[in-house]
């Protein structure tokens, strides 16, 4: 487990990996690019959402966005846009909504979405942008970030080349894309690809 871009990173120099199931579908096509996953295994298997996260006893109410602005909100964490495609997509939504250059300078980031969560579960942080997928699996009170507000989510998965067990990895890439799995997915919260 990781953020897309740093498990990419690892792939390409050689991490012996037989799937990436990346949070962001470019991180796999950059690495169809440079020539390292099977081609013909390329696939979108969901679309995230994300979520405006506090914890459920919170004095602090965030209904929006623009809520990030109050004073009493010190700190806000979001995964570091810079390898996390959650991250990314929770800066594009705080740009969207003209709050970017206010909230900057409460921004705490994690190394991945998950880390983001634990600075708020642990209070940390007052409000975390965070996955709707872990928002519905956690004890905290949440609300969606409009959608509109960032470009889609889109999450794909590849079998890398050389990998140790190709006939099983593309076997796991069926299994995902197959109905048991996508009702998996759709109970956490992700749509499906078309």
């Amino acid at each position: 487990f990781g953020s897309s871009g740093m498990l990419a990173r690892q792939i390409e120099n050689g991490a012996p990996i037989d799937l990436f199931a990346s949070a962001d579908v470019d991180y796999v096509n950059q690495l169809e690019r440079k020539g390292v996953i099977v081609p013909d295994t390329k696939k979108l298997y969901a679309r995230g959402r994300i979520t405006l996260w506090t914890l459920k006893d919170s004095p602090i109410q965030i209904e929006k966005i623009s809520d990030l602005m109050r004073t009493e909100v010190k700190r806000v964490a979001i995964a570091n846009p810079e390898h996390a495609p959650y991250g990314r997509a929770a800066r594009e939504a705080l740009e969207q909504s003209g709050v970017w250059e206010a909230v900057k300078p409460k921004l705490v980031y994690g190394e991945n979405i998950r880390q983001t969560l634990q600075y708020a579960q642990t209070g940390n942080v007052e409000v975390a942008i965070v996955a709707l997928s872990l928002s519905m699996q956690s004890d905290g009170r949440w609300v969606l970030v409009p959608e509109e507000l960032h470009n889609p989510l889109n999450q794909g998965l590849a079998v890398i080349k050389g990998a140790k067990d190709e006939r099983a990895a593309r076997d796991f890439v069926d299994f995902i894309l197959g109905p048991q799995a996508q009702a998996v997915m759709r109970k956490y919260g992700f749509t499906l690809p078309d």
